[in-house]
């Protein structure tokens, strides 16, 4: 499988079966990050872990907490995409991570991107 992301009018493809979101949270300036899977089904979380709690960013019923990160799997469907709106507030986007190495999305406020499975 493959992800496709399409930002500023651009769209890169990644040939990955896994990738890991991260970010700080705007308001607590904790990280934050998810799993996913790319799959035929869509966009699968694997796995979500916050550095910490507070306004919003509350860990799920099931956490545990695993070297200072509480870690849970989101009880969602398979997503057919992920819609990023950065609002700049973050000090840095989203950090999308796979086995080849990492790519920083949304950076600057207003820098919008989806990922999805590629058709």
């Amino acid at each position: 499988m493959s992800l496709c992301i399409i930002a500023a009018s651009k769209t890169i493809t990644l040939a990955v079966s896994l990738f890991t979101l991260s970010w700080s949270h705007s308001v607590q300036k904790t990280e934050w990050r998810e799993t996913w899977a790319v799959t035929p089904k869509g966009l699968e979380i694997r796995e979500a872990a916050v550095k910490g709690s507070g306004a919003g960013m509350e860990p799920g019923p099931d956490a545990r907490l695993r070297d200072g990160w509480w870690v849970w799997h989101p009880p969602l469907p398979p997503q057919p995409r992920l819609s990023l709106a950065a609002s700049g507030a973050t000090n840095g986007g989203w950090l999308l991570c796979h086995e080849g190495g990492c790519l920083t999305i949304g950076k600057v406020s207003g820098d919008a991107a989806v990922l999805s499975p590629c058709p």
